[in-house]
């Protein structure tokens, strides 16, 4: 069990996950989206998408892919046009088809569960900033010489999603407890429409302007 990191260790990492978690981002931004326009569910297949994204840079980071990408400079570039590119397609799909005019829950179908994973997936990898953020957090908790190191940022990598899941279940659940009620109110609900595609369209912006170094 030399994957497992020392109780402090691991409590540190925890606490820091947990604050991270209640970051706002474009994963949290989307999941919000989806739980107010859609309901729980959707949310819920959206978050598992994200997760998926995190399982991928957890691989990158653990086998050093994702050092290679952020040090050429074209690779970095496609991945931050893409990224942004595809959450300003987020920001004009939220005016166009937003909370107002899809107020009924979704149906329980693998097409829709499987369109709101992919959505969750390609939001967390055509983030930049997902990657430097775990080429920079989880090494902080492992040191360079230890045999184990990859076993431990794999580790690290998947208790981050488990630490992070309550954070989003919150965050989800409360999104969808007041769905109902904002629901009723259209203007309040066509307002948050052009909040997310403003946030999402502040967020694309962002990663155009994320440096690999």
């Amino acid at each position: 069990m030399d994957f497992l990191p020392s109780l402090p260790t691991l409590l540190a990492f925890t606490a820091a996950t947990l604050l991270l978690a209640a970051t706002p981002g474009p994963d949290m931004t989307l999941s919000i989206s989806r739980a107010l326009s859609q309901g729980k569910a959707a949310a819920f297949f959206i978050v598992v998408g994200t997760s998926l994204g995190c399982v991928v840079h957890t691989l990158l980071v653990a086998f050093g892919i994702s050092a290679l990408i952020t040090a050429s400079p074209t690779a970095f570039m496609v991945l931050k046009t893409g990224g942004a590119a595809y959450l300003f397609w987020l920001a004009v799909q939220a005016i166009r088809y937003g909370s107002t005019l899809t107020v009924k829950k979704i149906d329980d179908t693998g097409a829709s569960a499987m369109a709101n994973i992919s959505t969750g997936l390609w939001v967390n990898l055509l983030n930049p900033k997902v990657i430097i953020f775990f080429m920079t957090f989880l090494p902080q908790f492992v040191t360079a010489n230890d045999p184990a190191v990859t076993q431990k940022l794999l580790f690290f990598g998947f208790f981050f999603i488990v630490a992070a899941m309550p954070v989003n279940i919150l965050v989800i659940v409360t999104a969808d407890w007041l769905s109902g009620w904002l629901q009723r109110r259209k203007s309040i609900m066509r307002g948050i429409d052009y909040t997310f595609a403003g946030v999402f369209s502040i967020f694309a912006v962002k990663i155009l302007f994320t440096q690999s170094r």
